[in-house]
């Protein structure tokens, strides 16, 4: 059965106030279609899992100039400087997170796990509030484990099963994000019958896709 949907359709998945794990390394091998598609839609509240805001016209970006981010959950937001201006005016909340930290919590969520025990961070402000373990007398903070209502990932192909292939550094976080979502929805730019995709070109197999649209 084909995956295969509309823009519309695809977008029809996201309600206001839903969690939604974003593929993309600064706006490389982001969705973009689909970000437009949810901008124009307007939800409002979303709370957003990614490496990064973007830039102000670029990525999640749109979606922070837009105000319809309540709750970022990233590693940096130094590209965007509107993310830093809602943050310190008290308008968006922002949880920062070390990039690995970031990147494993949303594996583990994806596995999962019950979180990532690391050392980073530790005697940190980061640490405030997370517990700590000591394992052979260091210690580690245990991190819990991310998971969304929604992926938002972006491919280079897809086979109409879901099967996924990337291309180059837009690889990035896209992999992990797709296997820890209810729903996990694929922006690819090429889409091809299934069996043209050789099993051991498959990056991301199809089971863990819900949908697909066409970038």
């Amino acid at each position: 059965m084909s995956k295969v949907i509309s823009m519309k359709q695809a977008i029809d998945k996201i309600q206001d106030s839903s969690v939604i794990m974003i593929g993309g390394f600064l706006a490389v091998g982001t969705p973009e279609g689909l970000i437009d598609a949810v901008v124009s839609r307007g939800y409002k509240d979303l709370t957003i899992i990614a490496n990064d805001t973007g830039f102000p016209d670029k990525g999640i970006g749109k979606l922070v100039v837009n105000r319809q981010v309540k709750k970022a959950i990233v590693s940096h937001v130094g590209t965007n400087p509107e993310t830093g201006r809602q943050m310190n005016a008290n308008e968006l909340e922002v949880e920062l997170s070390p990039q690995g930290t970031l990147i494993e919590r949303i594996r583990s969520g994806g596995a999962g796990l019950g979180g990532v025990l690391t050392p980073t961070g530790v005697g940190t402000v980061v640490a405030a509030g997370k517990p700590t373990i000591t394992i052979d007398g260091r210690e580690f903070l245990l991190e819990k484990p991310l998971r969304a209502d929604v992926a938002l990932v972006k491919a280079h192909k897809a086979d109409t099963a879901g099967n996924l292939v990337f291309r180059m550094s837009t690889r990035n976080f896209n992999p992990q994000i797709a296997t820890a979502a209810a729903v996990v929805i694929a922006e690819v730019e090429k889409i091809v019958p299934v069996g043209e995709i050789a099993p051991d070109e498959v990056m991301v197999p199809g089971i863990f896709i819900t949908s697909i649209v066409q970038a």
